[in-house]
């Protein structure tokens, strides 16, 4: 699904949508992000050497899953909401 159909699903816009698409197969969901260098959350993460925080790698999960529970929600009153993460290590840099 595109962004626009993301819209229908996820209550994020402007620079907080983070995902540009989405899908799922077989149970499990998969967000895509291209990420040019020009974005909000390098500028000053870090000069000449810009590195996706690990928040908004976090955040980029989390609506990507959302995308996987559209299918559970019976309402659209319901709102999923991402209360934390226990444990979370970043194994590398997601570089631009």
């Amino acid at each position: 699904m595109n962004q626009e159909e993301l819209k229908a699903i996820l209550p994020h816009r402007d620079n907080m949508l983070l995902i540009q698409e989405a899908n799922c197969e077989d149970g499990v969901a998969h967000g895509k992000v291209r990420i040019d260098g020009s974005e909000w959350f390098l500028q000053g993460h870090f000069p000449g050497n810009p590195v996706v925080p690990g928040v908004i790698l976090c955040e980029m999960l989390a609506q990507s899953v959302c995308v996987l529970l559209s299918k559970e929600m019976t309402s659209s009153q319901q709102l999923p909401l991402f209360t934390g993460l226990d444990q979370v290590r970043f194994r590398q840099q997601a570089l631009c």
